[in-house]
């Protein structure tokens, strides 16, 4: 018998089996998880590189027993006709992810990026096949395993201590790669993937060697790898510091390991002990100084571009924690003074009854101006707001997250390809205001923001600038293949279980699939409001990462990837709430 076992045991190994295991369950006290393969060869391992400021002692990853609500709608039955109609859209979906995953992998196999109007590959996240380590779990969960297991043999083979270039962003290698390989291990618990993911952490932890334990944003590999002294930057943008929290704590939780959520955890207590210090209390500056830890001090304040993320991570990590009273009270004093600071509603021809979320300047303490700037990128935070209404029990929030993500939606529809474009003004009214339209109002405020004075003709200029009624300004008119709109749509439609944002998803899924499609993929455009405009040679991997991912699961049975059961971090990869 034991010869039987043996022979048995050696079989399974040689067909892989035991790369595959569950997470760990949350009553099992184990040792950490190491790796398994060894460090003690001749290459280089960054786990061996000394530190210079090794920490003494770990900040305890927190257990909670608490119950939160559930968030998705109670889904009724589905009919015959209703899923053949999802199904078909479905689809669709997948066979366009299907065509680009297939461009990538002919053309640009382990590079970074398909360049998907030439054909060609570029290198643009230090040329560890960036669409590969994003799109794993996306494989995954459109159900094309055979593409999954292909894309996890050849990551194998991907050194992060060898780099395409002399400096990454670790904010964008933390939630591509890290985030992305934790994501695929939690869905098909191939251990190789833990593995993998532990490797870019042990590279990642290097930019966290700095005196005071605040990690470089904009870091440079290879003089790290040299031993150089490090310090942290003096001016970092919010959101690359602030969203490092959710792919650490997971591979806390999966690994039992606090190492890796101490290193957050420290940043993340300077962001609660100076929320309520800035000029606009409750929100951080654009801007911050990690060596001095002054997460205070600034003027441009907003939800959007550069600070995105470190709000929505907040509700997120209160779901991924299991409930916690620090992130509970930051995001409820954050989205307390944002709502009221940076969120207004715009003029629009149909008097719809939309919101913006825009910027605000504050040079004083206690005074501060609204900017009623739109992105495209800011239009997560209409599933930012109902997630956290519906974890924290807020139906303001929701409805708010509602009308937020309306707002996206409206703003597609009125472009002449039904794309919304990056940035955008428009003509702010009163939160609270009925904000009736008024087309002399509103070309006045386009000629203010052209810097034209009052007799010049105002039609000529919007003529001129391709604006649909109610933009008063559009500076930058691309799409580059973002998520955002769709990840809220998507959020809100689990949420409240309203069939009508299936609609709109579909409708921006056509309109996005006509005018980006390319010989090879899909690329970003330069002009919404132009279709006969150029396409840009571009296509980030967040289009097959997140955009098509949001587009397929809107169009899923809702026990698909729960959101009782899986939070997403910001690049749409999901983790397994514990």
């Amino acid at each position: 018998m034991v010869v039987l076992a043996l022979i048995v045991l050696f079989l399974l190994q040689k067909l892989d089996f035991l790369h595959f295991i569950p997470s760990l369950p949350d009553n099992v006290q184990s040792t950490p998880y190491t790796p398994e393969q060894s460090v003690d060869d001749d290459r280089f391992h960054w786990k061996k590189l000394p530190l210079r400021y090794p920490v003494s002692s770990y900040a305890h990853l927190p257990k909670s027993n608490a119950k939160l609500p559930q968030v998705q709608h109670a889904f009724g039955h589905e009919s015959t006709e209703e899923a053949t109609i999802r199904q078909k859209r479905q689809k669709e979906v997948k066979r366009v992810l299907q065509r680009c995953w297939s461009s990538y992998r002919e053309h640009a196999w382990l590079s970074d990026e398909l360049a998907p109007v030439t054909g060609s590959k570029k290198d643009t996240f230090g040329g560890w096949a960036a669409t590969l380590a994003d799109t794993l779990d996306t494989l995954w969960i459109a159900d094309l395993k055979d593409e999954f297991h292909d894309g996890v043999e050849a990551l194998l083979d991907i050194d992060f201590t060898k780099i395409s270039q002399g400096e990454i962003n670790v904010f964008e290698t933390t939630i591509r790669y890290l985030g992305g390989f934790i994501a695929a291990f939690d869905l098909s618990g191939d251990r190789r993937l833990l593995d993998k993911a532990i490797e870019v952490a042990e590279m990642l932890y290097i930019a966290f060697d700095t005196p005071n334990r605040m990690p470089i944003t904009r870091w440079n590999v290879k003089d790290a790898a040299a031993g150089k002294p490090q310090l942290a930057g003096e001016g970092v943008l919010v959101a690359e510091i602030g969203s490092l929290s959710l792919e650490f704590t997971r591979l806390a939780q999966i690994t039992r390991n606090d190492k890796w959520y101490d290193c957050i955890d420290r940043i993340m207590q300077v962001f609660d002990r100076q929320q309520g210090s800035s000029n606009i209390p409750g929100m951080w500056p654009l801007v911050v100084n990690a060596r001095t830890q002054d997460f205070a001090s600034g003027d441009h304040f907003t939800l959007a571009a550069m600070a995105d993320s470190l709000y929505e991570y907040l509700p997120k990590m209160y779901a991924l924690l299991g409930g916690s009273s620090m992130y509970a009270k930051m995001y409820e004093d954050a989205m307390s003074t944002a709502i009221q600071e940076t969120v207004f509603k715009p003029m629009v021809p149909d008097n719809a009854d939309i919101l913006l979320s825009g910027n605000a300047r504050s040079d004083r303490r206690g005074e501060s101006q609204l900017q009623p700037q739109g992105q495209h990128l800011v239009c997560y935070a209409g599933g930012m707001l109902a997630l956290g209404g519906r974890l924290l029990k807020n139906e303001t929030h929701i409805e708010l997250g509602r009308k937020l993500t309306d707002g996206c939606i409206w703003t597609y529809e009125a472009t002449p390809l039904g794309i919304m474009p990056e940035v955008f003004d428009m003509m702010p009214c009163g939160l609270g205001s009925k904000c009736p339209w008024d087309e002399a109002k509103w070309k006045s405020s386009v000629l203010e923001k052209a810097s034209q004075d009052s007799g010049a003709d105002a039609s000529e200029v919007i003529k001129h600038e391709r604006l649909p009624p109610g933009f008063t300004s559009i500076s930058d008119r691309r799409y580059i293949l973002r998520p955002e709109a769709i990840e809220s749509v998507f959020l809100l439609y689990r949420i409240t279980g309203d069939p009508l944002l299936q609609e709109k998803a579909w409708q921006m899924f056509t309109n996005i699939s006509k005018y980006t499609e390319t010989e090879f993929a899909n690329a970003a455009l330069r002009d919404v409001t132009d279709p006969s405009a150029p396409k840009d040679d571009s296509m980030e991997s967040f289009w097959t990462a997140e955009t098509l991912k949001y587009f397929y699961l809107i169009f899923s049975e809702p026990d698909l990837i729960s959101l009782d059961k899986f939070v997403f971090n910001t690049e749409a990869h999901p983790f397994r709430r514990p």
